[in-house]
């Protein structure tokens, strides 16, 4: 029996794992990095073990530095959770040469199957060798991982070598193997996977179907269980060659076999050998526990012959700290508060005061609705993430709400080009037109208990913020009566609580405040100084950071006096784990660069200048 586990990851995953240990009774050990020793996960776990560093390749991605721990913790098994080093064969045997259990299919399941060359090959299926333009579009994918890290599409043959190259980088980045390689890109096609569990007796659970279709950068987005709208005999047939992928390679644990299903034809992506980010769905839907099972398959118990019934249907959002209309910028910051309503499930690792960094993956958490049919878990996780109270930086709740609610997911007819076809609209600032007034009515308040009204002007009160890219007013007055706004009634007003009436509708607007950050219900705004100080200005063609960052490649050749085209990658960032480009903004010569490899980035920060002609 396992008494002692550690997890060799961090956040969300950790802290979910550790969870289902406290309910076994089974002790905790997180390892951290230098940037997360004051993370949630290592608050949590009963032990914490320090990995030396602040980047994935120094911490999380050293196995000897993780065996090394969970010996000196007194751990008996290795949780991988997901990402990082859970689908590395090397890792699984230093933690079995330890004497240590693996929570986790055998080193050669994994090695079959994490590489997706090789597992294509299990499956008859060869990759792209060459490539020619008739096999365009085609997709650059990382051998190793998952996540969307390491993947490009190409739709020019001119573009396949600067994708090769940068999807190397990322892939190394991310898993700390830069195989890559090159296989059709399918227009227009569904994300269906299947979840498979399978005991060391020579049972293989087949559980149920999953669609992931709505994906930024290949990173899913929204995920649900049952995939809806297959047909009978294609389920059957994903179910078959799941169960077939997992007998090929004697597999032992929870694992997911990834499809492509266009013109109702299923094509095999991949198996992923570890848990799923999206595995609550599966949860939700048969009443599993899937850590737990993980456990007991690995302590040698045995499956029962026939998994359990699916129940109802349930739906995962997966919640960022990004900015959708700005190209999917990570951000960083202080997370002052995070709470949804009762009734969905908040798998997180963060809480409030907590910072989040550059260095790993920006989801937040995910929340899960499970309900009888999809279109109640829809209206459920739609309206708890409406109403949930996230203060910090900026997220992408208003897409997933948005999203949830746009008819082409409602009917079921979503494909993995979702995002491609409707972020303009779905990421299209929506602002509360009532929310400046109510933070100035709570800030009035506010400052009214330092003295009261002593001089009641009828002169308007004006607040100026921020908010959603534009200046916004607030004009109220103070008299004797309390507060008073032109054509709407003041029907009460506090430094938390505003309630307001117009046209005979009463509405409540609750109110937080973190520095010049205000928060009503899910509309952010930051106050503004009545008399700005002057602000910097940078000449036509600048090139700034858009996130906090790593810079980690400039252009091969480039220098001051450079000519560059319009479009042309001149650097390269790194942030939470992704790269991301930043382009000439027009036709010129590069007059200056301040930008170097290897350097430290904040929001803003000037890297280059492009001098048009």
């Amino acid at each position: 029996m396992i008494s002692t586990l550690l997890v060799a990851n961090r956040g969300e995953i950790a802290c979910r794992i550790f969870r289902t240990c406290g309910e076994l009774g089974i002790r905790t050990v997180a390892v951290h990095s230098d940037a997360d020793e004051h993370a949630l996960h290592a608050r949590v776990a009963d032990t914490a073990v320090r990995l030396p560093g602040a980047t994935p390749a120094e911490t999380y991605l050293r196995g000897d530095l993780i065996v090394k721990a969970a010996v000196a913790a007194g751990a008996d098994a290795v949780h991988p959770g997901y990402g990082f080093l859970s689908e590395n064969p090397d890792f699984a045997r230093a933690v079995l040469d330890a004497g240590l259990v693996w929570i986790g299919p055998s080193p050669e399941a994994i090695e079959a199957m994490a590489s997706k060359t090789r597992a294509k090959e299990l499956m008859g299926i060869e990759p792209l060798r060459e490539v020619t333009a008739a096999d365009l579009p085609v997709l650059v994918k990382a051998a190793a991982g998952g996540g969307g890290r390491g993947m490009r599409i190409v739709r020019a043959l001119e573009e396949l070598g600067g994708a090769l190259e940068s999807a190397r980088a990322e892939a190394a980045s991310a898993f700390g193997d830069g195989e890559v390689f090159v296989e059709p890109y399918v227009e227009r096609g569904r994300h269906v996977e299947v979840q498979v569990l399978a005991d060391t007796h020579g049972t293989v659970w087949t559980l149920g179907t999953r669609d992931c279709s709505l994906q930024r950068r290949h990173q899913k987005v929204i995920e649900e269980a049952p995939a809806p709208g297959l047909n009978p005999e294609l389920t059957v047939e994903l179910y078959e060659m799941a169960g077939h992928a997992a007998r090929a390679v004697d597999y032992v644990g929870a694992g997911t076999v990834e499809f492509l299903v266009a013109d109702g034809r299923a094509h095999f992506l991949e198996m992923n050998t570890r848990l799923q980010v999206e595995h609550p769905v599966t949860e939700a839907v048969f009443g599993l526990d899937l850590v737990a099972e993980q456990i007991r398959i690995a302590e040698g118990h045995a499956l029962a012959t026939d998994p359990p019934g699916a129940r109802g249907h349930a739906i995962e959002a997966r919640l960022y700290a990004e900015d959708p209309s700005r190209d999917w910028a990570p951000q960083t910051g202080t997370l002052h508060h995070l709470a949804v309503p009762d009734g969905v499930r908040l798998d997180t690792g963060y809480t409030g005061g907590d910072d989040i960094g550059v260095h790993y993956d920006p989801m937040l958490a995910k929340t899960v609705a499970h309900a009888p049919t999809r279109a109640e878990a829809l209206r459920r996780l739609s309206g708890a993430l409406e109403r949930a109270r996230i203060h910090g930086p900026v997220t992408n709740r208003e897409l997933l709400v948005r999203s949830l609610r746009h008819p082409e997911f409602t009917a079921a007819r979503m494909d993995t080009g979702f995002y491609d076809r409707h972020l303009a609209d779905l990421a299209e600032p929506a602002p509360d037109p009532y929310a400046p007034l109510a933070a100035a009515l709570a800030d009035a308040h506010g400052r009214s208990r330092f003295g009261g009204w002593r001089n009641l002007s009828s002169q308007p009160q004006i607040k100026r913020y921020l908010m959603a890219g534009a200046e916004h007013e607030a004009r109220y007055r103070h008299t004797r009566d309390g507060l008073t706004a032109d054509g709407v009634r003041v029907v009460h007003a506090d430094a938390c609580l505003v309630v307001l009436e117009a046209d005979g509708v009463r509405r409540k607007f609750d109110v937080a405040r973190h520095g010049d950050r205000v928060y009503v219900n899910a509309t952010a705004l930051t106050a503004l100084p009545r008399f700005p100080e002057p602000t910097e200005h940078h000449a036509p063609g600048s090139l700034l950071a858009p996130m906090p960052g790593t810079v980690v490649r400039i252009a091969d050749g480039l220098a001051v006096g450079a000519a560059v085209r319009a479009g042309d990658p001149l650097i390269w960032l790194e942030a939470m784990k992704m790269q991301h480009r930043i382009t000439a903004p027009a036709s010129g010569t590069l007059s200056a660069l301040h930008a170097k490899p290897g350097q430290q980035v904040e929001p803003g920060m000037l890297l280059a200048v492009v001098q048009e002609t």
